[in-house]
């Protein structure tokens, strides 16, 4: 019996490291900025001119955060424009001052000059019909004070998209699997619908627990880093380096 659980957990233990050993070494290749101010946040050209876009848009978009704790995670924000040639609005939470922000960087900028990717979107007459509910939604939001922002296990700016996607109907959105925070739900045990909405998550202090759900997979919460398997997918997620399987390259998008 021990040897079994010796192999059990030295299996279970290099399922998690070896993928942050590969995604350390991708991040120190790729390198990143030395400083805030050194790296760029300038818009990254990947939203379209909000003027050239007549339709109502809702976006959820990602890029690897700052410096070493871009080998394990991803920043989400959520950006939204009204028909017409109305502009583009950011909301995101941030570490630093009063968490939730609003148009505190253009709408698609890089962040600590990684370029973003887009998670999910919708468009037309459901995204018109969805932008005053996730204003609504916003101002409801639970970590809303200065100080109560994490960066580890949460409440973050992923425990904040996470929210919106589970409180905003249509906007249900499957996460990248390296949005560590998402999966926190407050102190304590707790349970919830799964981002995407299509099943159930249990969470303790978002450090462990365990989802699943059509969409996501089998997922497991460790220390915040997410192991899963997907089967709609073909793939599983690792720590580190997110949805690795069915001819998807190493690191994002995930």
């Amino acid at each position: 019996m021990r040897r079994v659980l010796a192999i059990f957990f030295g299996a279970l233990l290099a399922v998690i490291f070896v993928p942050i050993l590969v995604g350390t070494v991708i991040g120190y290749a790729r390198g990143w900025p030395e400083s805030w101010r050194a790296a760029s946040w300038e818009s990254s050209g990947v939203l379209p001119d909000a003027k050239s876009l007549p339709e109502a848009s809702v976006r959820i978009l990602a890029a690897r955060t700052g410096r070493w704790k871009g080998i394990f995670a991803v920043h989400t924000w959520i950006v939204m424009k009204d028909r017409g040639d109305a502009p583009w609005v950011r909301h995101d939470v941030v570490g630093w001052g009063k968490p939730v922000r609003r148009d505190n960087y253009a709408a698609d900028a890089y962040w600590y000059g990684n370029t973003p990717y887009i998670v999910n979107e919708i468009r037309g007459e459901a995204a018109e019909r969805m932008i005053p509910e996730i204003e609504r939604v916003i101002v409801a939001y639970p970590w809303q004070e200065q100080g109560s922002y994490t960066v580890w296990p949460g409440p973050n700016s992923n425990s904040f998209i996470a929210w919106l996607t589970r409180h905003v109907p249509g906007l249900q959105t499957e996460m990248p699997a390296t949005a560590i925070g998402k999966d926190y739900l407050g102190p304590g045990l707790k349970w919830a619908k799964t981002p995407s909405g299509t099943g159930w998550q249990i969470s303790a202090w978002g450090l462990a627990g365990a989802s699943l759900a059509l969409e996501e997979g089998l997922e497991l919460n460790i220390l915040g880093t997410t192991l899963g398997i997907d089967p709609k997918g073909l793939s599983v997620k690792v720590p580190a380096l997110g949805v690795v399987g069915a001819g998807r390259a190493l690191g994002d998008p995930t």
